[in-house]
Parts: structure tokens; sequence; C-alpha cells
């Protein structure tokens, strides 16, 4: 799920600016040091590490930091002495005030100087850590897109179909709202699962370039009509009663939103693909017989890309770019593309964003289900990071405040737009 970010851009802007002067480079032990977020799926990386040490001239080691200290960690030891030469990161929106500080490696020369290295990700996803044309990250995990989610059995009792178009959706909203049925379940007391609506309805109206222009820099990027659209559109799903009268008060971290699927409570999910681990996990019986998925459709004059998606492309590896071991760090990066390193992803669950992944999905714990997944970002034009993600802390805090208070009822839709446009 989408990680939160702490703190203020403003604040880490000056501690880069204060502590650049100290110097940079990795700790002075003669390793090459990668740091990565704390969690099950590290093991990927670790056995990584172990392979480049086989046969490196210089040890590389794994450096864990707890996931929810990570990001804060980061911040602090990019303006030391002691910075990671290779370290984990969401992309480009998490990295942008490392690039702007000159702190980062341009790998445009390892891509330009290896075609095959360069051609062993999808598109849509190696986008996702370029900043101003330049590239600074390579995909080191699997995608999770957000995609829609429906009970097979609560939609065969009722008798529909799973929605191909936006009138479809209203007319789902019609018909399980008189069946008492809650059409889409949404955990509305973990904001983060509202923006996941906003972010496809504005791709959809709009295209990718309305919130790339928000993701720039250029708060009147909020003012585009497409975002208007968007609130208005979110306005009228809640009025509709498209998330039941309850949704504000509803977790998804509890797993209540989830439960609320499972149970037939509701009949629909927009959520992140990791949504099929968690009914694996909670009710497995429901994930294997009854757990329908599919893509956000298309709005009625959109200039949106239905084949757009949004979500997590991937989480990435960025070099320092005053380690003493660039040369050594874009060997191990890539190392990523590798065979050996794309089936232990495949093997540990994940879906990998390389382009010889098909291959290999049949080893999945659920190759229909991955192979849908990786079909869906293979064939998509472009991928948006989660746009808590995208932007800087100044902005992702008080957006979020506002797409609570939109769906809430709290502000109307010009209200949405104006407060944000008018952040700095």
């Amino acid at each position: 799920m989408t990680t939160l970010r702490i703190g203020a851009a403003g604040a880490l802007a000056v501690g880069l600016l204060a502590l650049t002067a100290c110097g940079g480079g990795s700790a002075d032990d003669g390793r090459m040091h990668v740091w990565m977020y704390q969690d099950s799926l590290a093991v990927v990386q670790k056995s990584a590490v172990e392979r480049f040490n086989e046969d490196a001239e210089i040890e590389a080691v794994v450096d864990e930091v707890p996931g929810d200290t990570y990001e804060d960690k980061v911040r602090t030891v990019m303006g030391s002495r002691d910075q990671p030469d290779v370290f984990f990161n969401w992309g480009a929106g998490s990295i942008r005030p490392y690039t702007e500080e000159e702190m980062l490696l341009s790998l445009d020369d390892a891509l330009e100087s290896d075609p095959e290295f360069a051609d062993s990700f999808l598109p849509s996803v190696l986008e996702g850590a370029e900043i101003d044309g330049v590239q600074y990250g390579i995909p080191l995990r699997g995608t999770q897109p957000v995609l829609l989610f429906y009970n097979e059995a609560v939609f065969d009792d009722v008798g529909v179909e799973p929605p191909e178009t936006w009138d479809d959706i209203l007319d789902l909203v019609d018909a399980f709202s008189a069946e008492g049925i809650t059409p889409f379940a949404l955990g509305g007391a973990d904001t983060w699962t509202m923006q996941m609506w906003l972010q496809y309805l504005v791709d959809r109206g709009g295209g990718p370039e309305v919130f790339q222009r928000i993701e720039e820099g250029d708060p009147e990027g909020w003012r585009d009509p497409a975002v208007l659209e968007a609130a208005e559109t979110v306005e009228d799903l809640v009025e509709r009663g498209a998330f039941g009268d309850n949704f504000a008060s509803v977790s998804f971290t509890e797993g209540a939103a989830s439960t609320l699927l499972s149970e037939g409570k509701a009949a629909m999910h927009l959520m992140g693909s990791w949504e099929y681990s968690t009914h694996l996990d909670q009710a497995p019986e429901f994930a294997e017989n009854d757990l329908g998925y599919t893509a956000f459709p298309a709005m009625p004059g959109g200039e949106g890309d239905p084949a757009n998606v949004t979500g997590n492309p991937t989480n990435y590896f960025s070099v320092t770019a005053d380690s003493e071991f660039t040369d050594e760090a874009v060997d191990f990066l890539k190392m990523t593309a590798e065979e050996e390193y794309v089936r232990d992803m495949v093997e540990n669950g994940e879906v990998p964003t390389t382009t010889n992944a098909a291959d290999l999905l049949d080893e999945s714990p659920d190759p229909d289900f991955a192979t849908f997944q990786y079909e869906t970002v293979e064939q998509a034009p472009h991928f948006q990071l989660s746009w808590d993600q995208a932007v800087p802390p100044s902005v992702a805090t008080p957006m979020l405040t506002e797409i609570e208070k939109l769906f809430n009822g709290q502000s109307t839709p010009d209200e949405f737009v104006e407060t944000l446009a008018n952040l700095q």
C-alpha cells in the first residue's frame, strides 16, 4: 500500500543545502552499501548481493532500514558523509530533491551503452524514475497497479456483468443499491484510498499531462478542467451512495474494506493489486473462487487512454553521485534484469516489470492473476505513480486533506480545485 511520507519539502531542501557542504560518498569502510526498505520482499535483493559478491572485486552489503523510518533516514543520511552507494526509493517524486542538489548519478550512459539492459524493462515503468528527461533509477521490485476488484458471486446473484464503460458503473451503483449492497467498498478512514478514484478520473478525463504539470511544480495544473470534472464526479458518486453511508469510518489497513467485499456486503473495490494477497490471507476461499478483477473504464469524451494505469509502478534503485563505487553500483543494478533475479521475484509472489517476465509467470502462486496484472502494465501507455508519492510532502499532505474533505462533503469541487491551486 502507499507509504506515508513525513516531513516538509521546505525543511528537506534547507537541510540538504546546509548539509551538502559536509561532503558525500558511502560509509568509509571499503564496502558498497545498498540501502533497502526492510520487509519480507528484501530477500530478493539480499540474494542478488550475495551473487554480486561471488565475482566482484569489492564487497557489497545490504543495510536494511525499518519501513516506518525509511524516508526520514534517507533524508538525513543524504545530507551527511555516510550516503549509501545505492538506495531503494519510490521513483521521481521521492528523489527529485536529491537530483536538484546533484546528489544522484545519471544512469543515461549506462542505458545507452547497453541497449539490452535498456530494453529489459517495461517503458511505462522505467519512466517512473525519469526526471527532466534524465534516468535516475532502475526498477528493483514488482509492479502494483490499481485495479477494480469485484465479488463474482454477488454479481451473479444480482444478474449483472463487470463494468466496461462509465455508464455501466452508474448502472451498477443503482442496481446494487437497490439490493441493499454497497456498490463500492471504500476505506475512507485511510485517505489514500480515496485518492485512487481521483487518480483514475483525472487521467481518464484529461490524460497524463494534467497531473504531470502538477507533479512538475505548477499549481495552476489543478485548475485544468479535468480536475474539476473529476471532483464533480466524486461528488456525484458520493451522493448516489456509491460508497455507502459510513465509508469515512471504514479502515483499509485494518482489513474492514476488503472484508466488505469478501463477505458480499460490497460488490466492488478499487484497490492496488495487493488486494489479491489480502484476500488470499484473510479469505482464501473467496480469493480462489469468487474474486474477480478488471480495468478502470474510460470516461465519456475523456482524452486519457483507457489503457493507462495508476498506482505504484515499482520501486527503484538509485546511485549516489559521490559514491566511490559508481561503476560497481551500475554493474549491480544490471543484475535486476537477469533471469535469476526475475525468477526470485516471481517465486516470492511479485509481478516483475522486466520484458522477459511473461515467460516466468507460470511459476507464480497465481499465474492467472499475475498474467493479468503484468499484461495490464505491459500494455499501458502511461503508469501514473500514486499522487502522494509523486509530489513533495508540502503538496501531498494538504492534498490528502482536501481529498478527504471533498469525499466527506466538507468542500465543494470548486473549493477543492481552488485550495489546491493556491498551494505553493
